[in-house]
């Protein structure tokens, strides 16, 4: 049985909500500053997160708009420039109100640290919207972490093609069963799945109930026990009494353990 070496850390939705409380956020400040009618609210932008990348999700959305530009030309240079635009507004408002990493996400990354198991960001959002989130909340060397931090600029295919997870992997020197993928969607466990790496779903906002097929462990976050499929705890150490109720590394690699009885948890 191989041993646990690495985590693989998606971004949007796994470190932070960000884009419920960020991207969408930004997106309509740019629309705005352009002078466009559009809004994009929350059931909207969760129907546009069935199509990855933000200027790809600008395109789709302008081929349902009567108001787009007609030509598709237009419409690539028009989605570039939003997407330019709402990326530095989407830096200023990580930079100034912020938006919180979820709860866990730092408690596991330090315990990593402390255990030797080395760490990759493995994202397809692009490296100025990861810089802006990493460096609130861990400052300017937040980099010195990772051992691989593999962003959309990095690929040519984007989730859930399985490039980033793959490229992630080589850059650390790790096989896909010495690592667990963490993610938040279906799209991104489907990227995991197809790099042959084991897999873990915290639920974010857009995704609490999507479907996911062939995780080892899903659950509501890091932050707590309570909820997850399967339970956390059973050959781990159980926290003592006063203690966060959190998921911690010795539950992943349980999960990890495990990883060849479980397929499916919904």
């Amino acid at each position: 049985m191989s041993k646990l070496k690495a985590l693989l850390w998606d971004v949007d939705g796994t470190l932070a909500e960000t884009e419920r409380d960020g991207h969408r956020v930004a997106f309509n400040l740019a629309f705005e500053a352009f002078g466009l009618p559009w809004r994009w609210d929350d059931a909207r932008y969760g129907q546009l997160l069935q199509v990855t990348g933000g200027r790809e999700r600008l395109m789709h959305d302008m081929n349902s708009r009567p108001d787009a530009p007609p030509l598709a030309g237009e419409r690539d240079a028009l989605a570039r420039a939003l997407h330019a635009k709402k990326n530095t507004l989407y830096a200023e408002l990580v930079a100034g109100t912020g938006i919180p990493l979820r709860g866990g996400v730092l408690e596991l990354m330090h315990e990593c640290l402390d255990q030797g198991v080395r760490m990759a960001i493995a994202t397809t959002t692009s490296r100025s919207n990861l810089e802006a989130l990493m460096r609130k909340h861990m400052g300017e060397r937040w980099a010195d972490w990772f051992g691989a931090v593999v962003c959309g600029e990095d690929v040519q295919r984007k989730k859930p093609d399985p490039e980033v997870f793959v490229k992630a992997m080589q850059a650390l020197g790790v096989g896909p069963l010495e690592a667990v993928a963490l993610e938040d969607s279906p799209g991104g466990v489907a990227a995991a799945r197809a790099a042959n790496c084991p897999v873990i779903v915290t639920r974010s906002f857009y995704f609490a109930q999507a479907a996911v097929e062939g995780a080892i462990a899903v659950g509501l976050g890091l932050h707590t026990r309570e909820g997850w499929r399967p339970a956390p705890g059973a050959r781990s150490p159980q926290p003592n009494a006063g203690q966060d109720d959190r998921i911690r590394l010795a539950d992943i690699a349980d999960w990890f353990t495990q990883r060849d009885t479980i397929s499916d948890y919904p």
